[in-house]
């Protein structure tokens, strides 16, 4: 199922309305869906090189307004909608311990699952369900989804198809590094400021 979607997904970037289907995507996969949107943004980047940033753009916003779908769900329907889709996931058992390290740290988490391969969609709802406050998913999901949509964006404009190669084969590991780093900067400066 999960391959057959991720083709239906890729397929999009190819419509005469990808930048619809773009937005659609982003803001699904911020709450409910499987497929990230990377795997339209990177062949419409490789297309149209001269729009990459507002494709870029259209992801952030789109996944930003879909985190407070997510939200929603955690928030007035966890017991009911929220819980299936953690089960989905096979997510369900961790989730009393996850959310005891959320409500200490959750804008931290917000910040790396939303750069890195982390489902993005189970933190939008775990920020529902601990009634994080929204400002605080709202800023970290805007910092976290313009740096990874526009860092690909960014690199697909520079190096094109040797680029979209290296990322199709490294995409989780490279995320994951510079989500690390990201959230390490930030640390840092909490200790020094």
């Amino acid at each position: 199922m999960l391959k057959r979607l991720y083709h239906w997904t890729l397929a999009k970037a190819a419509h005469d309305k990808a930048p619809h289907w773009l937005a659609a995507i982003s803001f699904i996969e911020s709450s409910f869906f499987p497929i990230p949107p990377d795997v339209m943004l990177a062949p419409m980047c490789l297309a149209r090189p001269e729009r990459a940033f507002r494709y870029a753009l259209i992801c952030t916003i789109a996944s930003v307004l879909g985190a407070l779908l997510g939200y929603a769900i955690g928030y007035f329907l966890f017991e009911t909608v929220g819980r299936v889709i953690l089960d989905l996931y096979g997510l369900s058992d961790k989730f009393e311990a996850f959310k005891i390290s959320f409500n200490e740290q959750g804008w931290l988490i917000v910040l790396l699952a939303g750069f890195t391969p982390l489902p993005f969609k189970v933190i939008t709802i775990a920020a529902g369900a601990t009634a994080m406050p929204l400002y605080v998913l709202i800023g970290a999901s805007v910092i976290a989804r313009s740096a990874r949509f526009f860092l690909v964006a960014a690199l697909l404009w520079k190096f094109g198809q040797p680029m979209q190669t290296w990322i199709d084969r490294n995409f989780a590991l490279a995320t994951t590094v510079v989500g690390v780093l990201f959230v390490g900067g930030f640390l840092a400066l909490k200790f020094v400021l």
